[in-house]
């Protein structure tokens, strides 16, 4: 199918849509009818939670977002026509969420001995190259979108996820900064003796030199280690608090002022990783690692708007760690957030 047919079949699937209409079931993520070859950004859902070390029930995230995707209405005055170019979510993988499953049982009886002084080194072994071929899934899956021309948000799955995406991007950009938003700074080299660690995804994404500079936003639980580590890369990784930022805030500086200086940070190409629990607990509060603190949905927003605003362009988003627990809520923030990303990324590629 060529460019033009796969044009005149969305402008007719767009014609015969109610947006007005509340998601129907037969349709895919935010209710839309369109399939994953019509659309201009694909999410990539990844059930993936081998490595976490607390709380769990990320693998679940993908499927609780789509299916609280249905409720959210489609107008938003950041993109109100975005959702006409085409948004659409692949099959949620079953293998890898039971490959997952097997993984973190493997994890379980590791950290066992590990946390013992008894650290089992084959069992270690058979968990960091699980944990290579779920990156290596991850990059060859993006990376045959990416050369399709689509724009891709994956959807975690726990924050390790991405890293195979990261490493895709780094093959068409010559050069890019990731705007990381978390609790967490995730600079733990092999953290509990795992290569591959949600705790250990930005240590592992400075290895990819294309990553031009790592912007953190929002931390407020790390380590000495990490520390040391933004120490000594400086001009590579800029860290901004929690702490930091409201401790601005309250001496009297704005927060468009402080968020200015965040975005002065970053190139024009931006990645975002967007680690649910960047967020104030009680918007996540089922997520793996949560912390006191944190921002509301609005300034995150507010964030993103000044980011596109400054003519930086979004080369593609992740959003993990979001857990649904027993109820639908932290479900549904992660459907409206995941939605605005994907707005947002659109008109970003306008600029």
């Amino acid at each position: 199918m060529n460019a033009n047919e796969k044009k005149k079949i969305l402008e007719e699937k767009i014609s015969n849509f109610n947006q007005n209409d509340s998601g129907s079931l037969h349709h895919g993520i935010f209710g839309l009818p369109f399939n994953v070859e019509e659309s201009k950004v694909i999410l990539v859902p990844v059930p993936w939670e081998a490595t976490v070390s607390y709380g769990e029930g990320t693998a679940l995230g993908p499927k609780a977002i789509l299916d609280s995707s249905q409720q959210i209405d489609l107008y938003d005055p950041i993109n109100p026509n975005g959702w006409r170019e085409g948004i659409a979510m692949q099959d949620i993988p079953s293998s890898i969420f039971y490959k997952s499953k097997q993984v973190r049982e493997k994890t379980i009886n590791y950290l066992n001995g590990y946390n013992d002084k008894q650290i089992d080194k084959k069992l270690q072994e058979e968990i960091n190259n699980d944990c290579k071929e779920l990156n290596d899934y991850v990059e060859e899956t993006t990376k045959k979108l990416i050369n399709d021309d689509k724009i891709i948000g994956l959807v975690g799955g726990d924050h390790s996820s991405p890293l195979g995406y990261i490493k895709a991007l780094s093959e068409k950009y010559n050069n890019f900064g990731i705007l990381h938003i978390d609790a967490h700074c995730d600079l733990r080299d092999a953290y509990q003796g795992l290569e591959y660690s949600h705790a250990s995804i930005f240590f592992n994404a400075l290895k990819i030199k294309n990553v031009l500079k790592l912007v953190q936003v929002g931390v407020r639980d790390f380590c000495e280690q990490e520390k040391d580590l933004i120490e000594k890369e400086s001009k590579r990784i800029s860290l901004f608090t929690d702490y930091e930022i409201k401790k601005d805030i309250y001496n009297g500086k704005t927060l468009k002022k402080k968020f200015d200086e965040i975005i002065k940070e970053l190139p024009r190409d931006v990645y975002i990783s967007f680690d649910i629990d960047g967020l104030i607990p009680y918007l996540c509060s089922n997520t793996g690692t949560p912390v006191m603190g944190g921002f509301t949905v609005e300034e995150i927003i507010f964030l993103l708007e000044g980011l596109v605003s400054k003519g930086k362009r979004i080369i593609g988003f992740d959003l993990c760690e979001v857990a649904p627990g027993k109820d639908q809520w932290d479900g549904n923030v992660g459907a409206r957030i995941l939605y605005k990303l994907c707005l947002l990324t659109l008109k970003s590629q306008k600029k």
